[in-house]
């Protein structure tokens, strides 16, 4: 389970990640990452983590199965997410369908392309 000091609750958070985050997207999951500066003199904030799986996933007994899977799976990158940034995983539909296995593999992907350094010069 993903800790309480780690959920985003607030809708603004949602929206300030998802508009303005940098984003990666996978067959089963789309995720949106927006780092934030720290404020001088203030203690270390720890990343937020949110999730949208909404109704084209599925009915309401796997909406909640793939939230508890994408919680279970972000918990374990927590370490890599910098302070105070702002995670949201959206589900697609995909995911709905897709094993545990699957959803493992795409959020990786999506977090590595993500954390990774932005390269200059890309085309």
């Amino acid at each position: 389970m993903l800790p309480s000091g780690n959920r985003m609750r607030r809708r603004d958070e949602f929206t300030l990640a998802v508009r303005r985050g940098r984003r990666a997207g996978r067959p089963t999951v789309v995720v949106h990452l927006l780092p934030r500066d720290q404020e001088p003199g203030a203690g270390p904030v720890p990343p937020l983590a949110g999730f949208i799986v909404s109704r084209a996933v599925g009915n309401a007994v796997v909406r909640n199965v793939v939230r508890r899977r994408l919680r279970h799976l972000v918990r374990g990158h927590l370490d890599r997410i910098p302070e105070g940034s702002l995670l949201v995983v959206r589900a697609n539909p995909a995911a709905g369908s897709a094993g545990h296995d699957e959803l493992a593999a795409d959020l990786e992907s999506a977090l590595g392309r993500l954390l990774r350094p932005a390269s200059k010069g890309r085309k």
